[in-house]
């Protein structure tokens, strides 16, 4: 497939911008400006701006589906993902592209099977600390829900920096139970896996290690 990768320079892209290139995909990274921290094996488009709606419909005018690693890092940082993501849609829009983004487990109450621990404190704790972040992402997915694209959006809880397992675990409508970690590597195997998952057209996965 001809794929169109968002947020590709940073911990998460980087690794989604691999994988897919090693599983056979064409790869096109969007980025705000050049930079070091992209596979070379990907081609480059500079898009200062998403705001540019014809450049945006430019980058995916050839991609069969898009992707992004667009998010806030911080409570200071969002809103990103929301914002992010109305200008890609905008650029998509009337298409049908398929679109994978990535928002978070705690957007939404945790599973009726998770552990005690997670549904009455450490989920509600994470909630709070940093709701700017997740009302960011709650953002994003309500535009998702409300757009015309095929979507997925997954769900990962605290992102890891360890290597892929090939082991995770999905849930497709909402959050893995007791699922506490899982790892970027493998986030981004999930994510260029659900292209070829009908299942997880217009729907949330919950993935954890």
């Amino acid at each position: 497939m001809k794929l169109t990768i968002f947020g590709a320079s940073g911990r998460t892209g980087r690794l989604l911008t691999r994988q897919a290139i090693e599983q056979g995909h064409d790869v096109t990274v969007v980025l705000r400006r050049p930079s070091d921290n992209v596979d070379a094996r990907a081609g480059v488009r500079i898009l200062p701006s998403l705001d540019d709606t014809a450049e945006v419909r430019a980058a995916l005018a050839e991609a069969d589906a898009a992707l992004s690693a667009i998010g806030p890092r911080s409570r200071a940082e969002a809103p990103v993902a929301a914002p992010a993501t109305r200008a890609i849609l905008a650029g998509a829009a009337g298409r049908g592209l398929r679109f994978v983004v990535i928002s978070a487990a705690p957007v939404e109450a945790p599973p009726a099977d998770d552990s005690f621990l997670s549904r009455r404190i450490a989920l509600p704790l994470i909630g709070v600390l940093l709701r700017p972040v997740y009302d960011d992402l709650r953002e994003m997915e309500r535009e998702l829900r409300d757009s015309d694209t095929v979507w997925t959006a997954f769900r990962p809880p605290m992102l890891t920096s360890g290597p892929a397992t090939g082991t995770y675990r999905t849930r497709v409508g909402g959050s893995v139970p007791r699922g506490f970690t899982v790892s970027r590597a493998d986030l981004a195997d999930g994510m260029v896996a659900s292209l070829h998952r009908p299942e997880t057209e217009r729907a949330a996965v919950g993935i954890a290690g």
